[in-house]
């Protein structure tokens, strides 16, 4: 009887401490996310004065949307870095807005390659515990405990390529595409539904070393770059890793 009890018991204690390992056998993620695009230019805007970081000028008419992949590494269980590709469609436009006299409008197309680090300042408790695995606990309860909050930052590039309304490609410093840096940064959550499987929102900011993402730069009233928004919706897929440390594909 006592060497029962005594074996229940370095069972229950080591289980937990094998599995809080368990995110060491995840530490590459495969991540997908889409969802609408925000472009703050200097065509359009809704709002006259002053308009932190271009919120003031959101607006559904504007709107189109972007899609992205990335590849993921978890240095530690809160610090990831990840290699992301994007690519988002922009519109801009003097109609109804507070320049609507110039008759403006531009197209744009931008693919954005980004090297980004998460830190989670919130993290999960789910991935640490052993009834992760068998999923005994209430829904509500597994919920709450199953979600991450992390902020992000990161270096990236845009190559965007510009189409405007005769209004705008008869402007003498009309630009028609190019390339620039660009910063991003911003808040995320996840929900760590199962060992293999994640889902998640991210909204993240870009500001853009170039003022000419819609093709457009007036020397004396535009007095900032362009700034854009991604709100997403993702998916992420927890690949094993193999002995030499990369991901295992099968």
């Amino acid at each position: 009887m006592k060497r029962s009890i005594l074996f229940i018991l370095i069972i229950l204690l080591a289980t937990p401490l094998s599995h809080s390992q368990l995110w060491k056998m995840r530490r590459w993620e495969a991540s997908a996310g889409a969802g609408p695009s925000f472009f703050f230019g200097d065509i359009g805007g809704y709002s006259i004065g002053k308009n932190i970081l271009g919120f003031k000028d959101m607006n559904y008419r504007q709107t189109r949307f972007d899609i992205n992949g990335s590849l993921k590494y978890r240095f530690t269980r809160y610090l990831n870095g990840r290699v992301s590709m994007s690519y988002a469609m922009f519109h801009a436009t003097d109609v109804r807005g507070a320049n609507e006299g110039r008759e403006m409008e531009s197209t744009t197309s931008l693919f954005e390659p980004a090297f980004i680090g998460e830190y989670y300042f919130i993290k999960n408790y789910s991935e640490t515990s052993w009834r992760f695995i068998r999923r005994k606990e209430s829904f509500i309860w597994n919920l709450l405990k199953s979600l991450d909050f992390y902020a992000f930052a990161g270096i990236g590039g845009a190559v965007y390529f510009v189409s405007g309304n005769e209004e705008l490609i008869k402007y003498p410093q009309f630009k028609d595409g190019g390339f620039a840096a660009v910063i991003p940064a911003g808040l995320g959550t996840t929900l760590i539904y199962s060992p293999n499987l994640n889902f998640g929102l991210e909204l993240g900011g870009r500001y853009a070393f170039t003022d000419y993402l819609d093709g457009y730069h007036h020397p004396q009233y535009s007095k900032a770059n362009d700034v854009y928004y991604f709100l997403n919706l993702t998916i992420t897929y927890k690949l094993k890793t193999g002995r030499n440390g990369l991901p295992r594909f099968r």
